[in-house]
């Protein structure tokens, strides 16, 4: 396609967009692939690629459909799509014959996947299109997900477990970014995790956290988990306090499984604008403070049974937490393993590789709690025996009222474009 004859303006910008969002309302899930290929190659895109996480968060698989070229799976560590999808930034590879465009795909703040494209040059016109095209193709996709199994079955490097299956339908978003706070979330082994889950969510200026560890394996632990997330929820929009969730947790699973059986928990409540944090620990290793990259210390809290034994009512614990101070939250399958010689992982080791990776340049919380469960897999020789999971909460405060405000700067000037008014014309 001739590059002179493409047309990537504004208002052209608005008209395609708005033609795609009105053709995708109906559209199978799986015309999305040549309806994305058709958008892109009319502002001159060519050899379009979706590419999706791998549920171990190593590999961007590409998702295959007519139109779409299908390449080999690229992986996260070490290259164009990988950077892209970490960052959630552009990253443009000059080419002989154009630039490759790697575009994350954000739905929400959750990053989806990378949608890849060539265009012969690269102009601030297309670099605006083509994020709002993206962030675009990621809500359909996000969409789309929820009536097909396609885009799951890409996602799939492996046989997955039925108890794994049950854990992945039951998460939110691995990964939520916001201007006052952004959390990440990692389960292992991604294909046979069962009793490992969390959950969270963000009520006006109160993140509600719950991360929580099934006793047992396979399938009775996976479903002990997910009657001790409905649990959660339901409490979380019903009630108020942390003590209140406790108990409503604690009820359900007695009542459920009987007095043998229980879960271990960490329930949090943190007011996003004042970091004022709340700490119910049911059973669980205490949370780590992070502070400038290193591990300030352990955020104890006063010993609540685990969730089913039917404890008192819990003593909540108060934190305040910093701007940039994250919390790391790990069940006890990290600190467990059994490493060469017999001995466990241990609360040191752990603490060591979080301060060994606070020494390189943080890369956001996404990316950096990637790279801090692959390094403890590494250390544990490669074994993750039990369910390990990691969640990362990382706290900066203030305010995003100006993002509900129209910005004139960001739009185009319509009043130098507008038509004359009857009384604007010159007699």
């Amino acid at each position: 396609m001739d590059e002179e004859s493409v047309d990537r303006s504004e208002g052209f910008g608005e008209r395609q967009l708005g033609l795609l969002l009105d053709r995708a309302r109906l559209m199978p899930p799986q015309l999305i692939a040549p309806l994305i290929a058709e958008e892109a190659a009319g502002i001159g895109g060519r050899d379009v690629s979706i590419l999706l996480q791998d549920y171990t968060q190593e590999l961007l698989v590409p998702l295959p459909g007519r139109k779409l070229h299908v390449c080999r799976p690229e992986p996260m560590a070490d290259s164009p799509a990988g950077r892209a999808f970490l960052s959630a930034d552009v990253v443009e590879v000059p080419q002989a014959h154009g630039v490759r465009m790697y575009l994350p795909l954000l739905g929400g703040s959750d990053q989806v996947g990378v949608m890849v494209l060539t265009l012969d040059a690269v102009g601030d016109d297309d670099r605006r299109l083509l994020r709002r095209l993206a962030s675009l193709v990621a809500d359909m996709l996000v969409t789309k997900n929820a009536y097909t199994d396609q885009f799951f079955q890409v996602r799939r490097r492996e046989p997955m477990s039925l108890s794994a299956e049950i854990q992945w339908s039951l998460l939110p978003p691995l990964t939520m970014t916001v201007p006052q706070v952004a959390v990440a979330g990692i389960l292992e082994p991604a294909y046979r995790v069962a009793g490992d889950s969390f959950d969270y969510a963000l009520n006006d200026n109160i993140l509600h956290v719950a991360v929580i560890d099934a006793m047992g394996h396979a399938l009775d632990a996976a479903v002990m988990a997910t009657v001790a997330i409905g649990a959660y929820r339901h409490a979380r929009r019903v009630f108020v306090s942390l003590a209140e969730k406790y108990a409503f947790m604690d009820d359900a699973i007695s009542r459920q499984f009987g007095p043998d059986h229980f879960v271990t928990a960490q329930l949090m409540h943190i007011n996003i604008a004042t970091g004022e944090m709340e700490l119910v620990n049911a059973g669980h290793p205490a949370p780590l403070l992070i502070r400038d990259g290193k591990v300030m210390r352990q955020l104890e809290s006063a010993t609540t049974l685990p969730v089913g034994f039917g404890g008192e009512k819990p003593r909540i614990r108060e934190h305040t937490l910093q701007q940039g101070d994250r919390v790391l939250c790990y069940t006890d399958g990290i600190i467990e393993e059994h490493v060469a010689g017999g001995e466990p992982f241990g609360e040191e080791r752990l603490i060591r590789c979080v301060n060994r990776l606070g020494e390189e340049p943080a890369q956001g919380v996404r990316a950096d709690l990637r790279r801090l469960s692959h390094m403890l897999k590494r250390e544990r020789g490669g074994r993750t025996s039990d369910d390990a999971t990691l969640f990362m909460i990382e706290w900066h405060g203030g305010a995003a009222d100006h993002l509900a405000v129209l910005d004139g700067s960001d739009l185009p000037n319509h009043r130098q474009h507008r038509q004359p008014r009857p009384a604007d014309v010159p007699d």
